[in-house]
């Protein structure tokens, strides 16, 4: 008899985690209920400049890793392939909707060890960080959408070709970025 108790201790501590969680989803959803959906893929993007398979992370709000967008599918982590074309950046997703970041809205591309759940090796994911709509207080809203290659040696060659679209002038004046690696030992960065 003790035993079954014990089951059912556990059963319930699961389904009040559970319930906690999907709560807590709910919620996300509507806090971030003002952000528009990504923008529609134009009809003709273009001839594919670079692909790479792997693995969509997440969108998140730029530069806070955690804050996972909920609305619109951008928060689940699903196989995809990245595609870079002369008018932006799709993620072409298995199971859900694909995600285009247009060439006027990509902000800089980064490498990084990781967001939202998905920590992987120093420099492992491909962060792409992008302008979608404008916020509360009237500011555009920059995201970030994390992508893991299936092979590391196309990390760097989807870093570049996104690199190679991003315009050398923002419209919100911010200069361009791209990436940089970490500084050497020499205390030089290398771009």
């Amino acid at each position: 008899m003790e035993y079954l108790g014990w089951i059912l201790m556990t059963v319930a501590i699961i389904v009040v985690i559970v319930a906690l969680m999907a709560l807590g989803w709910r919620n996300r959803l509507r806090r971030q209920s003002d952000v528009p959906p990504p923008p529609e893929m134009p009809t003709d993007p273009g001839r594919v400049l670079y692909e790479a398979d792997g693995q969509y992370v997440a969108t998140t709000t730029a530069g806070d890793w955690l804050d996972r967008i909920a609305v619109h599918g951008l928060g689940l982590r699903g196989n995809a392939v990245a595609t870079v074309h002369p008018h932006g950046v799709l993620f072409t997703r298995t199971g859900a909707r694909a995600v285009f970041v247009p060439r006027e809205d990509l902000v800089s591309v980064q490498l990084a060890g990781g967001m939202t759940g998905k920590f992987v090796e120093k420099e492992g994911l491909v962060v792409v960080t992008w302008r979608l709509g404008t916020g509360p207080d009237g500011e555009q809203r920059r995201v970030d959408t994390g992508f893991r290659t299936r092979h590391a040696v196309h990390k760097a060659q989807l870093v570049a070709a996104v690199a190679a679209l991003i315009p050398a002038g923002p419209p919100d004046g911010t200069s361009r970025t791209t990436h940089r690696t970490p500084p050497t030992p020499e205390g030089r960065e290398q771009l």
